[in-house]
C-alpha cells in the first residue's frame, strides 16, 4: 500500500469522504475554541450534560417532520437551550447547584429522547441520532455546520474579551459594570449551538467528544489562550482527518473511529504532554548551564 493510497485516495475518489472531511473541519474550527472555554471555565461536563439533552427536540422533530435535517436541528436547538434555562432557573430558586439540576435535566431528556424515537423508528434511526452518520452529511448539513462555526467565531471576536475575564476573574468584570449573566447566557447558546452541528455528523453521544477531547488534550500542550484554541483545532481536525481513513481502511464506524483517535490524542497528551505531561512533570530535561566565565589574571 503506497503512502497516496493511504492517507489521500479516499479524499479524491470519493465525494462523500471529501464532504466527511469539510465537515470534520468546520466542526473543529467551531468546537475547538468552545471546548478550551468549557475547559477554562470548569465546565467540561456541561457540554457532556447538554449533548443529552438536545436528543428530545432533535426526536420530537423526528417524529413530526423524518430525518429532516432543518427540523432536527431546530427542535435540538430549543431542547438544549430549554435545560440549559430550566436548569439556570432550578439552581437560583432552590438549594440544588447548577450542576446537580443540570444532571437531573439532562438524564431525563436522554431517556425521553431515546424513548420518542424507539417508539416511532426502527433501530437503524435510534443508531442514527445517537451515533450520527458522518459519511451522510449532504450539502444541506455541511451548509448548517458551516454557518453555526461562522457565528461561533464571528460572536467570539465580539465577546472575546469580556469572556475570557469572566473565565478568570467574574469578581473582576462585574466590578467594572460587566455583565457577566449576559455573556453567561450568549456562551451557553454557543455551546448548544455547535452540539447542534456536531449532532448532525456524530450524533448525540459522539458530538461533545469533538468538543471536549481535543480541548483537554490542547491544555497539555499550550499556555495561552489563543494557542489553545489553535491546538485545539487542530486536535480536532487532526482525528477527524485519522479517524475517517481508520473506518475507510478497517471497515469500522466513522463517528466513533473519530472520537476514539481524539481519545488516543487526548491520552497522548497526558504522557507527552509539554505543559504538565507525565514525561515532563517526573523527568524534566536537565537544562544547559553556560559555564561561569574564567578569571584571568
Amino acid at each position: 500500500m503506497t503512502v497516496y493510497h493511504a492517507l489521500f485516495e479516499p479524499f479524491v475518489n470519493y465525494g462523500f469522504m471529501r464532504r466527511a472531511l469539510v465537515a470534520c473541519l468546520a466542526l473543529a474550527l467551531g468546537c475547538g475554541p468552545i471546548g478550551v472555554l468549557l475547559v477554562l471555565r470548569r465546565m467540561s461536563l456541561m457540554g457532556d450534560a447538554m449533548s443529552h439533552a438536545i436528543l428530545p427536540g432533535a426526536a420530537i422533530a423526528f417524529l413530526i417532520a423524518g430525518l429532516s435535517l432543518p427540523a432536527m436541528a431546530f427542535g435540538g436547538l430549543a431542547a438544549g437551550l430549554c435545560v440549559a434555562l430550566l436548569a439556570g432557573i432550578v439552581s437560583r430558586t432552590t438549594h440544588l447547584k447548577e450542576d446537580a439540576s443540570l444532571a437531573g435535566f439532562y438524564l431525563t431528556s436522554l431517556a425521553l429522547g431515546v424513548l420518542i424515537v424507539s417508539a416511532r423508528g426502527s433501530n437503524v434511526d435510534l443508531l442514527h441520532v445517537l451515533f450520527g452518520t458522518i459519511l451522510s452529511v449532504d450539502t444541506a448539513a455541511l451548509m448548517l455546520v458551516a454557518a453555526i462555526t461562522s457565528v461561533t467565531l464571528l460572536v467570539l471576536a465580539v465577546i472575546y474579551r469580556p469572556l475570557i475575564v469572566e473565565c478568570f476573574d467574574p469578581g473582576f468584570l462585574k466590578a467594572v459594570g460587566g455583565s457577566g449573566p449576559v455573556y453567561h447566557v450568549i456562551f451557553l447558546t454557543l455551546v448548544v449551538l455547535n452540539l447542534v452541528a456536531g449532532f448532525q455528523a456524530l450524533g448525540t453521544l459522539m458530538a461533545v467528544g469533538l468538543m471536549m477531547l481535543p480541548a483537554a488534550a490542547a491544555r497539555l500542550w499550550a499556555r495561552d489562550v489563543w494557542g489553545l484554541f489553535w491546538t485545539a483545532s487542530l486536535i480536532a481536525f487532526g482525528s477527524g482527518y485519522v479517524g475517517l481513513l481508520a473506518s475507510y481502511h478497517l471497515n469500522t464506524a466513522s463517528g466513533p473511529s473519530i472520537i476514539l483517535t481524539a481519545g488516543i490524542a487526548y491520552l497522548s497528551s497526558i504522557v507527552l504532554g509539554r505543559n504538565g505531561g507525565l514525561l515532563q512533570r517526573y523527568f524534566p530535561q536537565p537544562h544547559y548551564h553556560h559555564p561561569p566565565p574564567e578569571h584571568t589574571q
